[in-house]
């Protein structure tokens, strides 16, 4: 996998059946070692080591529902009382990050209410945060650490 604009962390990958594997720290498991993976336990590993984010406020891989739609959320941060404060939406380094990205991630906002959104390819990264009274958003210069957020 390649080099990410991201600290690198001690990555614990395995083969079975003759496919790599990487354990995610956040589901207790291994999993499929995938381009967009690679991004997913780099950036999670960044927020808790890095930005302070609380490994059992954060779940990779949730579902969600709108009608008989099923979407998958990749990561949620939640608030200590369990209500979605942050969703994280990546894509694998090579994937460009464009307008679609955005509109899928706001598509879970819709139900989810969080006040951050991020989107990340592992090369780049985009926080936005929403001001709900004002009917708006605005993107940060970086992802902000977890005490900022938490207080807000």
């Amino acid at each position: 996998m390649i080099r990410l604009n991201l600290p690198e962390y001690e990555i614990n990958v395995a083969e079975k059946d003759g496919k790599q594997q990487i354990f995610d720290f956040l589901r207790r498991k291994f999993v499929a070692l995938t381009p967009e993976e690679w991004v997913r336990q780099n950036f999670t590993h960044f927020l808790v080591e890095h930005k302070g984010y609380p490994k059992a406020l954060l779940a990779n891989e949730i579902q969600l529902s709108i009608g008989d739609k099923r979407l998958r959320c990749d990561t949620l941060l939640y608030n200590k009382e369990m209500q979605p404060l942050m969703i994280i939406e990546y894509k694998a380094p090579h994937i460009q990050i464009q307008q679609k990205t955005f509109d899928q991630i706001v598509a879970y906002n819709l139900l989810l209410h969080a006040d951050y959104l991020v989107v990340s390819n592992g090369l780049q990264h985009y926080c936005c945060q929403m001001e709900y009274e004002q009917h708006s958003y605005r993107f940060l210069t970086e992802i902000p650490d977890y005490q900022l957020i938490a207080n807000s």
